[in-house]
């Protein structure tokens, strides 16, 4: 069974238990995956996450029961998992602009968010190039935030966290206590249930965090595929993490591991066509 048809079987299942509360880990065995790889994957191929997808689609269906049947609020929100009419109303406005009672007048447009299918797309165009590395735990020092990832807004808050921390000088205090030269970009702590992860910006250090802007953690012992980026930030980059999702995963016999991914930052000109750095991710053997 190729990995396009388990993604497939995947979202039958999630189509199939629209009117159920979520269950990750038998939607993720439908894809022969473990929940969190089957998430990762699920973002950084849709640019949304399982919660979202889940989310809209209720929405859509809901909304389409509204506007053709007698049914009352409180029981459409109740059959799509909502806890209350409240609540219920609060996402139906978010989505559609409408409160679900408005929802029956026919003068009103609704939004439908469609079935997304996964669709085998050969390229071919570019080779790409990856090692194997085994690493110790090491430890890094760093600045943190939380970011969503609801609306691809992580790929708008990244960037400019590493905008404000090179104006202000943190990106400069913390390479002066760095073990090395390079400095790290560190997603970690995801939470898919919230929707959100933490991200670092660190160098490797042994030493205690004392500045209350920095946090000090661990990055665990793993293996990692890394794979070479070459041009500006951060679109080169971007585009390494999604080619990575998109193309590697489905052609090897990997799968995420769950540990932190890493972005290494050497020394030069992030915004020159030539500038190489790299990103690594955790493996497992599925």
């Amino acid at each position: 069974m190729d990995w396009f048809t388990r993604m497939k079987n995947a979202l039958e299942l999630m189509e199939e238990n629209l009117e159920e509360q979520l269950d990750i880990t038998e939607i993720a065995k439908a894809a022969y995956s473990s929940p969190f790889h089957f998430q990762r994957m699920f973002h950084m191929l849709t640019g949304m996450t399982v919660a979202e997808y889940s989310r809209k689609r209720k929405l859509t269906l809901a909304a389409q029961e509204l506007a053709i049947s007698t049914a009352k609020v409180v029981d459409v929100a109740f059959k799509y998992g909502y806890d209350s009419p409240e609540s219920f109303s609060k996402a139906f406005r978010k989505i559609h602009g409408v409160t679900p009672s408005e929802a029956r007048n026919p003068e009103v447009s609704l939004k439908a968010f469609p079935r997304i299918s996964f669709q085998l797309s050969l390229k071919g165009d570019l080779d790409m190039d990856y090692r194997i590395i085994e690493k110790d735990a090491f430890p890094v020092i760093g600045k943190s935030i939380q970011v969503s990832t609801k609306a691809g807004e992580n790929f708008r808050r990244i960037p400019e966290f590493w905008r404000q921390c090179h104006e202000d000088g943190t990106a400069q205090k913390l390479c002066s206590i760095g073990a090395d030269e390079d400095i790290l970009g560190i997603c970690m702590d995801m939470e898919h249930s919230n929707e959100e992860f933490t991200y670092l910006i660190a160098v490797k250090s042994h030493s205690e965090a004392t500045a209350d802007e920095f946090v000090s953690k661990v990055i665990p012992a793993s293996s990692w595929a890394v794979f070479t980026s070459i041009g500006p930030m951060p679109g080169a980059i971007q585009n390494i993490w999604q080619r990575v999702f998109q193309e590697w995963f489905p052609a090897t016999g990997y799968e995420h591991s769950g540990g932190p991914d890493l972005e290494v930052y050497p020394p030069g000109d992030p915004t020159t066509e030539d500038y190489r750095c790299e990103v690594w991710v955790p493996i497992v053997k599925k």
